[in-house]
Formats: structure tokens, sequence, C-alpha cells
């Protein structure tokens, strides 16, 4: 994968260095919002297993895209904040690229999961009554796992065109991880071509998947206005809006930092705009969908309760 015009062996990851004043500060926060991220993903998880009633496809894919998001954040946030507390922040090349090939995989399974929960919402209001044939256990996993393939193979190539690079100057990292602008502005032959070969992979992951679900609310739409009971609009708009919701926090701040036209001066701000979608969006997402779903809400109060009586016990 790699060039052998490659003379660069390790990165520095200068990220928070920008803000000294700011590391314990940034340390706390994005610790705790870790150890957030980790419990409410975990709970959703457990309370999508144990709870027979939400053994259906929304909540099959609710539980595959909280387990995408809490390995997303672990291949980011863990390093982070050993960097915080280190004065070391080097990252070999290998390290690196293994650090994007993943992050970008899960990244991409992602939109690919979300894209599947709008199909699914579209199946069950458009088609009702083929819903469960064609919606089974099956074909949901196969959703699942040609998201989780398709994502990483996307990414792989992104990782192949970054890495065949050759990076001979400088070798720090505007950026708290190995993100892509970042990482080839520091190659010596980066081309337009590469930028379009690049632009091309994450506009197949963004804007193909948003289309998609952009297509599967406008046939929702037209199905839902047609319904005579206006109790039977809102039925059906509230079990979207959790997802509409999702799908608008992750899509608006990915698409700023991975679609429009990138400069030297805008790293700092697309660092900035990384914390929020490497942390506060999977932080955001089983908030959502526990305020907003009372299904869900119940299911996670049984959980707690299980778990609070096993540890009095």
């Amino acid at each position: 994968m790699m060039s052998n015009h490659t003379t660069v062996s390790t990165f520095l990851l200068w990220g928070f260095s920008s803000f000294p004043h700011l590391r314990g500060l940034l340390f706390v926060m994005i610790f705790f919002s870790h150890g957030t991220i980790l419990t409410a993903n975990v709970s959703i998880m457990v309370a999508v297993k144990l709870s027979h009633n939400l053994h259906t496809p929304m909540y099959f894919f609710l539980c595959g895209l909280s387990f995408s998001e809490t390995c997303s954040t672990m291949a980011i946030i863990p390093r982070t904040l050993a960097d915080l507390l280190s004065d070391s922040k080097t990252i070999s090349l290998p390290e690196c690229a293994t650090q994007m090939f993943v992050f970008f995989g899960l990244g991409a399974n992602n939109c690919f999961i979300m894209a599947a929960m709008s199909y699914d919402r579209y199946t069950a209001i458009h088609k009702p009554l083929h819903y469960p044939i064609l919606m089974t256990h099956k074909i949901c996993f196969q959703f699942i796992t040609a998201s989780w393939m398709v994502g990483f193979l996307l990414s792989l190539c992104i990782v192949i065109v970054v890495f065949n690079l050759s990076f001979c100057d400088s070798n720090t990292i505007q950026h708290f991880f190995c993100d892509i602008s970042p990482v080839v502005s520091l190659a010596c032959d980066y081309t337009s071509r590469h930028e379009m070969v690049i632009f091309g992979l994450s506009a197949f992951v963004l804007a193909g998947s948003c289309v998609f679900i952009v297509m599967s609310y406008v046939f929702i739409v037209s199905t839902v206005v047609k319904m005579p009971s206006a109790e039977g609009r809102y039925k059906v708009f509230s079990t979207c809006s959790s997802h509409l919701t999702v799908v608008c926090i992750h899509y608006g701040f990915a698409g700023f930092v991975y679609l429009r036209p990138k400069d030297r001066d805008s790293f700092r701000e697309d660092m900035l705009m990384a914390v929020t979608y490497t942390v506060l969006t999977p932080l955001l997402n089983p908030i959502v969908y526990s305020l907003r779903n009372k299904e869900m809400q119940t299911a996670l109060r049984k959980v707690l309760g299980k778990t609070g009586s096993s540890l009095r016990g």
C-alpha cells in the first residue's frame, strides 16, 4: 500500500497543541463525553437485545448504528485523550493509515445503515402488507453486512490513494487524528486527480446515501398526506422524527467537512467541527432516540431497573 518514495515514517498530531491553555478542560470534557457515549450506546444495544417488543427491523438497525458509533469513537477518542496528557504526539505511518481506514470505514457504514433505516420506514409506511416479507431478519442482516463490507471497501480505496502519495516535507498533521485533508496536505505529489478520486469516493458515501434517504422520505410524505386521519399522519411522522433528526445532524456536519472546498486556512475550523462529529454526534444519537421514542424509554427503564437491582443484590 505504501509508496517506495515515502520518506516520512512518523507523523506529529499537532491537533489540540494549538490550544495549550485548554488541554485540561478538553481532556475532562472529552473523557466524560466518551464515557457517556459508551454507556448510552451500550444501554441501547442491551435494551434492544433484552426487550422482545424491540425485536423489529427498525431497532435492529438502531442497534447496528449504536455499535458502529461506539467503534468509531473507540478508533479516535482514546488516542486523543492520551495525546492530551502526553508531550509526545507522534503516530507511525502504518498506525495513521489504520486509524483512517477504521474511522472512515465505520463512518461510511453509519451512512449506509441510516439509508437502510430510511428504506425500512418507507417499506413499513408505503407497503405495510408486504412489510413482513420485505424486511425479514435475514434481509436486515444482509443490509447490515453489505453496509460494513461496502463501507470498509470504500475506506480501503481512500487509504490506498492517500498513502501511496509521497510525504517528504513536513510531518505535522494539523489535526487530532489522521483525517484526509490534513494528511494529503503534507504530500509532495498530491494532484487534482487524487483530489477528484477522494472527493468522488466521499461523495458516493455521503451524497449517494443522502439522496437515497431523501427519495425514501419523498415517498413516505406522499403516502402520509393521503391518509384521511390526522392522528394517523401524526403517528407516522413521530416514528420517523428520531431518524430524521439523526440524519440531519450526521450529514450536516460530515457534509460540511468532507464535501466543501479545502484550503490550508480551513484546517483549524475543520478540526473544531471534527470534535463535534467524533464526540457530540455519537452522544446525540442515543439521546435523540431515547427522548423521542416511548418504546425505547420503557426498555431503557427496565434495563436500568434490572441493573440497579443486581447491584443492590
